[in-house]
């Protein structure tokens, strides 16, 4: 069994686009989120991770468990998987790209080149249910 690295990422979908951030320095796009610190829960994970990333403020009683998704970690050696599990949830504030990420956009199916592993299985299941075009 391989190293899994466990993520939480926050599933925001607009007029059939999903948000995407790009990270200074990365050429594929991820889903926002990341690692949880200590023992977060995975509601604590995912408020400060969008706050740090995109400076706004996750509505927890909003919060809603899309899924798990596991695959490949982009950039890491054979066999290391990211499991990314997954939320839906409003939020308060303006969109700002901040902290390690460079910019965020509006992403559909026919952007599924640009993103990574874990999320084009994201894409497809979103597509799937009708979330994204």
């Amino acid at each position: 069994m391989g190293e899994v690295i466990d993520k939480i990422a926050w599933i925001h979908t607009k007029d059939g686009k999903i948000l995407s951030t790009l990270s200074r320095g990365k050429n594929v796009f991820y889903i926002p989120g990341g690692k949880r610190e200590g023992n977060e829960t995975d509601e604590q994970t995912l408020v400060r991770e969008i706050k740090e990333e995109l400076d706004v403020d996750i509505v927890l009683d909003s919060v809603e468990y899309l899924g798990v998704y596991e695959a490949q970690s982009d950039g890491a050696e054979e066999g290391v998987k990211v499991k990314m599990t997954s939320y839906i949830g409003d939020y308060v504030g303006e969109l700002k790209a901040s902290s390690e990420i460079e910019r965020f956009e509006w992403l559909s199916m026919s952007d599924i080149k640009k993103v990574s592993a874990v999320d084009k299985i994201i894409y497809l299941d979103l597509f799937s249910r009708g979330l994204i075009e």
